[in-house]
């Protein structure tokens, strides 16, 4: 699966755009599926050869931060599992996003 896609690339909102919303809008989730890490993308631009986002990062701990496409890609789990992304999510404002992703984890 193609992780960044030119529609998408074009469509998320560049670096710092967001930085003065109190209710940024997640506009891609990113998945581990063994293990429970998620990340939540608010923005993103090309950074030399690679393409960085700024989002909400759910693993060890919750944070907001940056981080590569060339990282996700190359994350590799058991039996060859990638980091995939949520076909099926829904862009909102992050206080809607997390409230959905707590409430579908039982939390």
């Amino acid at each position: 699966m193609k992780l960044l896609t030119t529609e998408l690339r074009a469509s998320l909102p560049p670096l710092y755009s967001q930085e003065n919303s109190k209710d940024p809008t997640i506009h891609v989730k990113y998945f581990c599926p063994w293990s429970n890490w998620t990340w939540l993308v608010t923005e993103g631009s090309q950074d030399q050869k690679d393409f960085r986002f700024f989002g909400y990062v759910i693993g060890l701990e919750e944070e907001w931060g940056y981080f590569v496409l060339s990282e996700l890609e190359t994350l590799q789990g058991p039996g060859g599992l990638m980091i995939e992304r949520d076909l099926y999510f829904k862009p909102g404002p992050f206080s809607d996003v997390i409230q959905r992703f707590r409430r579908e984890r039982g939390q």
